[in-house]
């Protein structure tokens, strides 16, 4: 048997004034939650290789390209555009190293952080970007010399830290010896010294390039023949 509705009039005031304020609040919320201007989400940690290459289903290079897709979209969030300077690049460096370790022969992230993330004008920022350009550089120099000539290039005319830059230099000198890397490559060294005046050590590099045998190309070599005999007269000038 169906229990006998009560009328409205048997409810206590009370509890009627209570049910009309729990109304008014969830309707002023839905419209404050409307009207609210968007926040922006911060960049979350990265996962660890280990997890994302489980999560991958045995597609790691597909995972990688999601993951790097993921965070160029990022900054495009629902009503907020988040610029690159307000991203914890601390966390962007662990994406950016996750999604290389699982596609280890893609260029995609070391272009993005040398080319695109290291692009802000904050130059603690840019130079966390350099800093995971250094690393993955040394891990495999004939494949990923690009990115490290252009951190070395940012380094220079971005940061105008010419240490940092000669450093850079001087590691694509040493590792990148492959037949594929060009020879203005291992030549930044020596133009990165001349800029610093140090005169010598320039000199001393590019002998030590033409006496390696590392550079065949004829044009080349003269031309690296032409700079040494400049720097000798440069240094003969400054010589009081």
């Amino acid at each position: 048997m169906a229990a006998a509705q009560r009328p409205w009039s048997s409810v206590p005031r009370p509890l009627c004034w209570l049910l009309a304020a729990c109304l008014l609040l969830q309707l002023g919320w839905r419209l404050a939650q409307q009207q609210a201007p968007a926040q922006a989400r911060a960049l979350p940690a990265a996962p660890p290789a280990g997890v994302a290459r489980l999560a991958s289903l045995g597609e790691p290079l597909a995972m990688s390209k999601a993951m790097l897709l993921y965070l160029q979209s990022f900054e495009d969030q629902a009503g907020v555009s988040l610029p690159w300077r307000q991203l914890d690049y601390d966390r962007l460096a662990g994406w950016l190293e996750t999604a290389q370790t699982l596609d280890p022969r893609s260029q995609y992230a070391l272009v993005a952080a040398s080319e695109v993330y290291a692009g802000v004008a904050d130059p603690q920022r840019v130079r966390r970007m350099l800093a995971f350009v250094a690393a993955s550089f040394a891990a495999d120099p004939q494949r990923r010399w690009p990115a490290m000539a252009q951190a070395a290039l940012v380094a220079k005319h971005q940061l105008r830290d010419l240490p940092l830059a000669l450093s850079y230099a001087r590691e694509l000198r040493r590792l990148a010896t492959g037949p594929q890397v060009p020879s203005w490559v291992r030549e930044m060294e020596a133009f990165i010294l001349e800029d610093m005046d140090q005169l010598d050590s320039a000199r001393l590099v590019i002998g030590g390039l033409l006496a390696s045998g590392q550079i065949s190309d004829p044009h080349e070599l003269a031309f690296l023949a032409r700079r040494l005999d400049e720097l000798a007269k440069k240094k003969a000038k400054a010589t009081p």
